[in-house]
């Protein structure tokens, strides 16, 4: 399925003001920005206006202030950082759309870059409040959407303002959207899809549709406890979801029903309890004994997860297959992150863990798509409209 957007390759911005929702919530360390894949993932729809005169005007939000003003959630530190990747002055507004905002956005000049200070100091924000949004507005002549991050959420700088400006998808909501719906729509065969994770529950909307779709999806991490559980077989002290132990029961009944091969590990890495130090062993069988935890997939299972990635024609990936941030426990997410990244299928990573996974073992380039959605990847996955989506102007 076509993008059924406009595009900001669409949009005349030649000397207007263009209020763009980019999703620079990132992680802050001593005031500072500890991880700037964010920002750099809104660079191409930043430059991309900027050559073409555009008055830049960025919103987003950072943590959750609650709708008060929270000094340590400033984006002065981003503005900062991206500055630095611009090589120009990027002032912030010390309001959100209100009388410093707009003194800023009345002096910009083509190719000038401004940021509003964070949207959630205002408690208008996440109730997509209609004068929260008009402000905005007001601002602008022009609003493009690039915050795929928050996409799924119908705020007033996502939703509400695209109902009062000419409103188009930037480069990257662009490109996150068309690479996920590929999966679904249109994908070369075999399809698998590999999810893991803590929660049946956050991913039964994705499992439920990628039974129908899928050639195989593959369960790991502690995902796979409520599985097991349903049928019986000890899980230890597990971390087991107890709200998806029936749906997980569910999900494997419409897999036999709808043809669709869903696998489930066969050997284990436990240790007594999430720590570094924790004892830790192999587990031949997934009977977890009591006093131990299922914290990685075995090597069998990682093993035969890695043999069907390297058959596959197109591959999805949402979740670790264990507790990879601890090194005792990190080998099966290490052999499925490496064996996605050698397959010479289309891979998809579908946002959450999956990302980090793939920054710790220094294989984000080796990918096809990595999304840089969490809620947002796997509600469009899931099939569902995002709000901050559906707001644009029609193509």
């Amino acid at each position: 399925m076509a993008f059924d957007r406009a595009s900001v390759r669409d949009a005349d911005v030649d000397g207007k003001r263009v209020l763009v929702r980019v999703d620079f919530n990132v992680p802050l360390v001593d005031g500072e920005v500890g991880d700037d894949t964010r920002i750099r993932a809104a660079l191409p729809t930043i430059e991309y206006l900027r050559e073409r005169g555009a008055k830049l005007i960025l919103a987003s939000h950072l943590g959750r202030p609650g709708g008060e003003v929270d000094p340590s959630l400033s984006l002065a530190p981003v503005a900062a950082r991206l500055a630095e990747f611009l090589g120009t002055t990027v002032e912030v507004a010390d309001d959100v759309a209100g009388p410093d905002s707009e003194r800023l956005a009345a002096g910009l000049e083509p190719g000038s870059v401004m940021l509003i200070e964070n949207t959630r100091f205002e408690v208008g924000e996440t109730k997509n409040d209609p004068e929260l949004a008009g402000r905005m507005a007001a601002i602008a002549d022009v609003y493009v959407n690039d915050a795929f991050g928050t996409a799924h959420r119908a705020h007033a700088s996502t939703a509400g303002v695209a109902a009062l400006l000419p409103a188009y998808a930037g480069l990257l909501l662009e490109s996150e959207v068309t690479h996920l719906e590929s999966v679904a729509d249109d994908p070369d065969r075999p399809l698998v899809v590999l999810l893991g994770g803590s929660k049946v529950s956050d991913k039964v909307g994705v499992i439920d549709r990628f039974l129908d779709i899928a050639d195989q999806v593959l369960i790991g991490g502690a995902m796979c406890f409520p599985f097991f559980a349903s049928r019986g077989t000890d899980t230890g002290n597990s971390l087991v979801e107890s709200a998806g132990i029936p749906l997980a029961g569910e999900m494997v009944q419409r897999a036999i029903a709808r043809n669709c091969d869903l696998v489930l590990p066969v050997d284990l890495v436990i240790g007594r309890e999430f720590d570094a130090e924790t004892d830790s062993k192999q587990l031949d069988g997934v009977d977890v004994p009591m006093g131990w935890m299922g914290l990685d997939i075995g090597p069998k299972t990682a093993a035969d997860y890695a043999a069907r990635i390297a058959g596959a024609g197109t591959v999805l990936w949402n979740g670790p297959m264990g507790a990879f941030e601890l090194p005792a426990f990190e080998s099966g997410t290490r052999t499925v992150a490496e064996a996605v990244a050698a397959s010479s299928a289309l891979t998809v990573i579908g946002g959450g863990d999956s990302v980090a996974a793939l920054a710790q073992f220094g294989l984000t380039d080796e990918v096809d798509w990595v999304s840089t959605g969490g809620g947002a990847s796997l509600e469009l996955l899931e099939g569902k409209v995002l709000p901050g989506v559906a707001a644009l102007n029609e193509a």
